[in-house]
């Protein structure tokens, strides 16, 4: 896997996600696939974007029994997408499973890397504590979570950039942060509470970003794309 720029295509049909693809010249650029379009177009979208050489990220941050999760692994290891990820929240028996159900249906010259979402980028600590009743701070709970991922089986972790660098301190540099919450200077946050900008990502060690909103709600989401790229390919804004 060589790809560190996926674009989310958080869109409700394929025809709506194609149109995008082919009216700002992205045919071929990695992709995320969330649950809105994948649970909406099923596994065809995947074989629909391989056919036209897009590498995936499978975002269905799965989260359920073990031996559910082992099956569902086994299945999407068909699909031979790039990454595909679990809740950590689900224990460490779950994610044991996750990756046994992966590798139990890849092929030898494929390899679909397990990614554990550590906490969401939309929370922060008010939510973390008063919701989710957790002890700590939210960093020090996404270096938990980050370090028994790694214990149980996962290539990686879903991170803020924020908390990038002290996972490779805590895990090792070939474990992957895969990083959401990308925003140029002038794009707005929405939702996200961890954002940072593709020259800040650069510098704070993440591995592959992760461009939603920043790119699709832009007014020239080409323009944008680029312009993410130019940042984090050299750590300067064009």
């Amino acid at each position: 896997m060589n790809e560190n720029m996926y674009l989310s295509l958080d869109f409700p049909t394929w025809e709506q996600a194609s149109s995008f693809i082919d009216a700002h010249d992205m045919q071929g650029v990695p992709v995320k696939v969330g649950m809105e379009l994948f649970y909406r177009e099923g596994p065809r979208v995947i074989e629909q974007l391989k056919e036209n050489n897009h590498a995936i990220f499978l975002d269905l941050k799965l989260h359920d029994i073990p031996t559910t999760v082992k099956k569902a692994m086994a299945n999407i290891a068909k699909l031979e997408v790039d990454m595909v990820n679990v809740h950590a929240l689900g224990g460490s028996e779950m994610m044991q499973r996750a990756k046994e159900g992966l590798q139990s249906n890849s092929h030898s010259n494929h390899e679909t890397k397990l990614i554990a979402v550590t906490m969401l980028t939309s929370m922060d600590d008010v939510v973390m504590g008063k919701e989710l009743r957790l002890p700590g701070n939210v960093h020090d709970n996404v270096l938990h979570f980050a370090d028994f991922a790694n214990q149980n089986g996962a290539d990686g972790v879903v991170c803020s950039v924020h908390e990038a660098k002290a996972i490779k301190q805590v895990c090792g540099t070939s474990f992957l942060t895969v990083t959401p919450g990308i925003r140029l200077d002038d794009s707005d946050v929405n939702d996200q509470k961890r954002v940072a900008t593709p020259a800040f990502a650069r510098e704070n060690n993440a591995d592959i970003l992760v461009l939603g909103r920043t790119v699709t709600k832009a007014s020239d989401p080409g323009r944008a794309y680029r312009q993410v790229k130019e940042e984090w390919g050299y750590g300067v804004k064009s």
